[in-house]
């Protein structure tokens, strides 16, 4: 490939590294999310939303509990124009959220923006423009100084017409900040600063877009601390970043520039945007819960939200996407369902322990970074069954399911069974199927032996019981009493009188809400097979084990 075609970025842009201490820095407390899906991701949509379909995300913000929101570039399409007079107009803006929206450096479309806002309780008009050489020469063809011109002309505008509107405030974004000069970009930023008159109780937003991706996220995290350490007026200032994945690495990027002293984030949920896409905040958001930190953000019914998202932008949501795609729950693999049922069982014995609810005990379960149940995700997919998959995860569907808890000496042979089954059919195999070919496996109740009447009776001569039966095996049917210690031992006895001898391996009894599931291993001359019986009474359940194991050994 012509690698020799591209320049590192090094050879493209100064990045200042002096004093770096970002990398010392933790997250201890969520920044400002903005999403601005209804203008950025909404730009990048093959069908761009309508009033109806914007509305509805703009409620599902809302609801989620988003302070700022971007609404819309109500200069650039009459669509969006309408939107945002339909906010106005219909009182949908709650009072603790700000909109924002879009404008270009240019007066006319600076003046149909704030017609658009006229009304708004509260606002912040978003003024923009490219400052990285590349931009200057190729696209705007203009100077460093002619560019700050422009600006400042444009920024001088917005003070004047928001005026009357004090509770209106602003914001500026070098885009391609990631591309231009350092000192050109404090240049335009503390100049706008200062010409906007900012302060603590009425900041400016400074955003820094990485409006594609050119290094690593630790080159863009030396960025924003430069300028975090070197801004005027800093109290005065909230800084923001707008991370792009055109590398793939927009979550970290948007991470890292937290960790350098960004305190506001602007981004999509899912991660919508043009190319690659923007930052996603979903993921954003849900690492920091990951980490113990509020993330301010209510993701407790992710399904809804994901449902939403993919109807307004009328684009799936991959099923693998961090904690909210339909497979991220699952594991198909064998070793890993043997570790979540082993930490999920782990996980109620702790809770039981400290006597709290589940969901509110401490979390620590393996390939789960969280509870499913947190972000409204049920247990039911936590494990799916195929032909990779591996014993623990059978056992946990058949107990969460259906209540059978089969021993682990018979959870190999289950397998076995399962992978021949999968292997024909290459699907996959839901939990009633699984329960399905449990049943036609080991509860064998007609086969080569069967029960026509039985009873157990107290054995006064010996202490132990006595079984009573009418056997059928094959063509001839006799009466046959056995007896021992127990009721098994009396009917292998019985078993014995009509001439199949059984040797009990291994034997258990599980009683739950639904009756009793007994499993018993037997050996039946050379032949060794598990069998299951499931009855309201143990004792029916037990006897109709060993008589499944018998068949499936002699069949």
């Amino acid at each position: 490939m012509p690698f020799h075609r591209y320049r590192p970025f090094q050879d493209r842009v100064h990045v200042p590294t002096a004093g770096r201490d970002w990398p010392a820095a933790r997250i201890e407390r969520a920044p400002l999310w903005v999403p601005v899906d209804l203008r950025d991701g909404n730009q990048a949509l093959a069908e761009p939303m309508d009033t109806p379909r914007k509305r509805r995300f703009f409620d599902l913000l809302t609801g989620m509990g988003f302070k700022e929101i971007e609404v819309g570039y109500p200069s650039a399409s009459r669509t969006d124009f309408d939107f945002v007079r339909h906010l106005v107009t219909s009182g949908a803006v709650p009072d603790d959220v700000t909109p924002v929206v879009f404008a270009p450096a240019r007066r006319d479309l600076i003046e149909r923006t704030f017609d658009a806002i006229e009304g708004l309780p509260r606002a912040v008009v978003h003024l923009y423009i490219a400052t990285s050489p590349v931009w200057r020469d190729v696209v705007l063809g203009r100077g460093r100084a002619e560019v700050w011109r422009t600006v400042r002309e444009a920024a001088e505008h917005m003070a004047r017409r928001a005026d009357k509107a004090s509770s209106v405030r602003f914001q500026f974004s070098p885009e391609t900040f990631n591309l231009t000069e350092p000192d050109f970009v404090l240049e335009l930023c503390d100049g706008l600063t200062e010409l906007w008159d900012a302060s603590p109780d009425r900041p400016v937003t400074h955003n820094l877009p990485a409006t594609v991706e050119i290094a690593t996220p630790n080159v863009y995290a030396d960025q924003i601390e430069y300028v975090h350490r070197h801004l005027a007026r800093r109290d005065s200032v909230i800084l923001s970043v707008h991370p792009h994945n055109d590398r793939g690495t927009g979550v970290a990027c948007a991470e890292l520039a937290v960790l350098a002293g960004a305190q506001r984030v602007e981004g999509c949920l899912f991660g919508n945007g043009e190319r690659t896409g923007n930052v996603d905040l979903v993921t954003l958001a849900l690492n920091l819960y990951a980490q113990g930190v509020d993330p301010m953000i209510d993701f407790r019914d992710i399904d809804t939200v994901r449902e939403t998202v993919e109807h307004c932008n009328r684009l799936p949501v991959h099923p693998r996407h961090p904690y909210a795609g339909e497979l991220v729950h699952t594991a198909f693999s064998g070793t890993h369902q043997d570790a979540i049922s082993k930490g999920l069982a782990r996980h109620a014995e702790r809770a039981r322990e400290l006597g709290v609810p589940e969901g509110q005990a401490p979390w620590s379960v393996p390939y789960l970074p969280i509870d499913p149940a947190d972000v409204g995700r049920s247990y039911e997919a936590v494990i799916r069954v195929n032909s990779q998959s591996g014993k623990g995860g059978m056992a946990y569907l058949l107990r969460t399911h259906h209540g059978v808890d089969i021993p682990a000496r018979m959870r190999p042979d289950f397998s076995r069974a399962v992978q021949e089954a999968t292997d024909d059919s290459g699907r996959e195999m839901a939990a009633k199927e699984l329960y399905e070919l449990f049943r036609s496996a080991y509860v064998v109740a007609d086969g080569e032996v069967a029960l026509d009447a039985w009873s157990v009776h107290p054995d006064e001569a010996g202490g132990g019981h006595r079984f009573v039966c009418t056997l059928r095996t094959g063509e001839r049917t006799g009466d046959y009493e056995g007896t021992g210690g127990g009721p098994v031992s009396a009917f292998v006895d019985a078993l014995a009188g009509a001439g199949i001898t059984v040797d009990v391996l291994d034997f258990c009894e599980r009683t739950g809400d639904g009756g009793t599931n007994a499993f018993a291993e037997c050996r039946v001359g050379s032949t060794t097979c598990w069998g299951a019986g499931q009855d309201s009474s143990g004792l029916a359940a037990s006897v109709q084990a060993v008589l499944s194991a018998v068949n499936r050994a002699l069949r």
